[in-house]
């Protein structure tokens, strides 16, 4: 956890008390509520319902949730979490603030960061993005950048693994990660939120400068990028 840190009125940041994982999943339901349940997200066609059931799912029925990468068990999944999406949304988002349950793993801090950070903030920002603008629409605390450029640089290979070029990706003020094909590369700079972004094949609305020849660059934006 961060060292506690004073705001300019003297109290304490949030920021500053919880672990990331936490501190996004507070942010995301934030979110949620102020963009209600219909909202569009970057998951299309899924709104802000869906893509709330899909990480109650993911978490409370892991039975289901094998159906993310079993096709055969796709279809019981999906029907669970139509189902989910069309209930009382502030229970939804309870649900999901409330975290995972007692007997998962993942309520143990350490397991929780590697389940859940990236989780929460890509899903956080699939919300925040669902219009398809690019562009940040919040100030990502210093925690999370951190946390995130720890990622990308321990996942970077396996989420460009597919990209027909090389990329560096460069945060302001970070050691360059490399993954990719070293023949050709191109050098991504951005924000370390945009780098993930880009890295889990969300390229078109991140805020990214992008520097390589144009047949490069090309062929990154049309790579298929992440986990899937």
């Amino acid at each position: 956890m961060d060292a506690v840190r004073f705001g300019d009125d003297g109290a304490m940041t949030l920021s500053s008390l919880l672990p990331v994982a936490r501190l996004e999943r507070e942010a995301l339901c934030d979110t949620f509520l102020t963009l209600g349940p219909d909202a569009p997200t970057l998951c299309d066609p899924w709104a802000t319902r869906d893509l709330a059931a899909h990480l109650v799912l993911r978490e409370r029925r892991p039975d289901l949730a094998a159906g993310m990468f079993v096709p055969a068990l796709a279809s019981r999944l999906e029907r669970s979490q139509s189902a989910l999406a069309a209930g009382d949304w502030d229970q939804l988002v309870d649900t999901i603030r409330t975290g995972p349950p007692v007997w998962s793993p993942t309520r143990i801090p350490k397991i929780d960061a590697l389940a859940n950070t990236v989780e929460m903030v890509v899903h956080h920002e699939d919300a925040l993005r669902g219009d398809g603008a690019i562009g940040p629409r919040r100030e990502v605390p210093e925690s999370t950048a951190k946390a995130v450029l720890s990622s990308l640089r321990s996942s970077a290979k396996l989420m460009f693994r597919r990209s027909e070029v090389g990329v560096r990706l460069v945060a302001p003020g970070a050691e360059p990660v490399t993954a990719g094909p070293d023949s050709r590369v191109v050098t991504a700079t951005g924000a370390p939120v945009e780098l993930l972004l880009m890295a889990y094949g969300r390229l078109r609305v991140a805020d990214l400068l992008l520097e390589g020849s144009d047949e490069d660059v090309a062929a990154l934006r049309e790579s298929r990028l992440g986990l899937s």
